[in-house]
């Protein structure tokens, strides 16, 4: 008899969610075309995409990123990017000799108009509590290599202030764009459990779209 491969089963809060919808929707309380259009704003409008063009931005425009690392809710509204969970941002820069991590070690504080929905793991106790212990531990888990000479800064988001990683801009990218190398970043890489380590274009991540493994 052939074997069949089947998926994991939804989780209880995904099969419970499902639920409320199908309910909801039965009773015409709400409009599935109106959710999917929320879902896709969220996962390209406000979400990793914008992230992505301020970063593109600041490296190819000095005045821009020195405006970015000093006012970053100002800077980032340059390009349209603002609302709520951003009304106050600060971006920390990825250096050879700095690399910052995100985390938000009481909830999930996180800067929607800039990344867009938090991806499970942000959210959940291991990485919200292991992140500032044992921070090199879990870049590795992430397999973020850094070496012992590299100052690693962890910067707890609160219900006040979001942060924004500013990657360092990968080698080999000096001809691109600026469309070109927002095509480069991700969302991982802008919470810092991701490098940028080549200039070779990929496609941009939808929210939630990166597996990233989530630490133990």
């Amino acid at each position: 008899m052939a074997k069949h491969r089947h998926s994991e089963p939804p989780s209880d809060p995904a099969l419970r969610i499902k639920a409320l919808e199908s309910l909801l929707t039965e009773k015409k309380l709400i409009d599935p075309a109106a959710v999917d259009a929320l879902v896709d704003t969220f996962e390209k409008r406000i979400g990793p995409r914008n992230g992505a063009k301020v970063v593109a931005r600041a490296w190819v425009d000095p005045a821009y990123r020195k405006r970015l690392l000093a006012d970053a809710t100002g800077a980032i509204a340059e390009l349209g990017f603002s609302g709520m969970q951003g009304e106050d941002m600060v971006v920390v820069e990825n250096t050879p000799k700095v690399h910052n991590l995100l985390v938000c070690t009481l909830c999930s504080c996180y800067p929607w108009p800039v990344l867009g929905l938090p991806p499970v793991w942000y959210k959940a106790a291991p990485y919200r509590s292991r992140a500032v212990i044992e921070p090199r531990a879990v870049l590795d888990e992430f397999g973020v290599k850094v070496g012992p000479d590299v100052e690693v800064r962890v910067w707890d988001s609160t219900a006040e202030l979001r942060y924004m990683v500013l990657p360092e801009r990968p080698k080999g990218t000096e001809g691109m764009s600026e469309g070109e190398l927002a095509d480069l970043v991700t969302r991982d890489a802008m919470i810092g459990v991701a490098k940028l380590a080549s200039g070779k274009k990929k496609k941009t991540p939808k929210a939630g779209g990166l597996k990233s493994r989530r630490p133990r």
